[in-house]
This record gives C-alpha cells, sequence and structure tokens, in this order.
C-alpha cells in the first residue's frame, strides 16, 4: 500500500491562507487610508467655504460702518496667508500642521470681528450682517464637524495600523501611523475680550 503525502497540500493551503490574508489586510489599509483621505478633503472643503465668506464680511463691514482699517487688514492678510498654503495628495504632518495653524489664526481674526462689530448696532442690524453672521458660524461648526470626523478616521486608521497582525502587512507596505487635529498652545485658557 502506499502512503499518501499530504504535505505538499499543507505547505499550499498554508500559503493560500497566508495570501488570503495579505490581500484583505492590505485591501482593509487601503480603505482605511482612503477614508482618512475624503475626511482631509471635506475639512479642505470647510476651509474653503470660510475663506470664500470671509472677503463678503469684510465688505459689508466695510460698507455698513467707519471700521478700523487695522482689523480689517488682519483679516484680509490672514485670509490670504490661509490660502497661500495648499495640502493636497499625500498629507505631511508640516503642511497639516502650518495650514491648521493659518486657519485658526484667521478664524481668530474673523471672531474679533464678529466680537468687535456688536459695538456697531446698525451694522449688527442689517439683514446682509446678520445672514452672513449665521454663515461663519455655521461654517465654524462644520469644521469642527469636519476636523472631528478627520480625527475619528485617523483613529480607526491608526488602530488597524498599530495593532497585531495587521502590524506586520502595514509595516510590509508602507502604512505609517498619521497624526489627527490637536488643539493649539494656551487654547485651555478663556479668551478675554476688552472694548
Amino acid at each position: 500500500m502506499k502512503k499518501k503525502s499530504y504535505s505538499g497540500y499543507i505547505i499550499g493551503g498554508i500559503i493560500f491562507i497566508v495570501g488570503i490574508f495579505l490581500i484583505v489586510t492590505y485591501n482593509a489599509l487601503v480603505k482605511k487610508d482612503e477614508k482618512v483621505k475624503l475626511q482631509w478633503n471635506e475639512v479642505q472643503n470647510t476651509y474653503q467655504r470660510r475663506l470664500d465668506l470671509i472677503p463678503n464680511l469684510v465688505n459689508i463691514v466695510k460698507g455698513g460702518a467707519g471700521y478700523e482699517q487695522a482689523t480689517l487688514q488682519k483679516i484680509i492678510e490672514a485670509r490670504a496667508k490661509a490660502a497661500s498654503v495648499n495640502v493636497s495628495g499625500n498629507i505631511s504632518a508640516e503642511k497639516f500642521n502650518q495650514q491648521s495653524a493659518l486657519q485658526d489664526e484667521l478664524a481668530g481674526a474673523a471672531n474679533r470681528l464678529m466680537i468687535t462689530v456688536e459695538k456697531y448696532p446698525d451694522l449688527k442690524g442689517t439683514k446682509a450682517f446678520s445672514d452672513l453672521q449665521v454663515q461663519l458660524e455655521g461654517t465654524e461648526r462644520r469644521i469642527k464637524v469636519a476636523r472631528k470626523d478627520f480625527n475619528g478616521s485617523i483613529a480607526d486608521y491608526n488602530s488597524s495600523v498599530k495593532s497585531f497582525p495587521t502590524k506586520m502587512v502595514s509595516g510590509v507596505f508602507g502604512f505609517l501611523p498619521r497624526e489627527g487635529f490637536q488643539s493649539g498652545m494656551g487654547t485651555d485658557k478663556a479668551v478675554e475680550i476688552k472694548f
């Protein structure tokens, strides 16, 4: 009687299972990486909305009040700086942090404008200003939600990249952990507003 050798089948089965694992894991990492990129694009979209609304606010304020030119100039400059940084394709930490800081500077300038404009009741009462103020507030909420969703997709991606056995596959194919949004220095302190 001939003994059958099953070792070839066993080795082939193991190679097949490992191959399936590699394919499934790689595809899952690609999907999570694409989700991170999609969420980043949504953050970029909300930043662009802010950039588009700021000139309208400045024009309404210019037209409605003899307003401090220095404040308007700061907003115009902050908008120009924020618009100058383009983060597309691969998201580098340096570009990411640079754009985040510039967008935060722009938001701060716009918020100072909104607070200071409260001193001008005629301007505050105009329908155009009120509508634009609502749009800006909505945009800031959208940015907050987009950043939160981006951080969520980063956390999901990072947990996959760092967990075993996916970590072995991510290391082989170059899927590295990423950073999400973090609050800036001093944001834990209340902002003092003086008139």
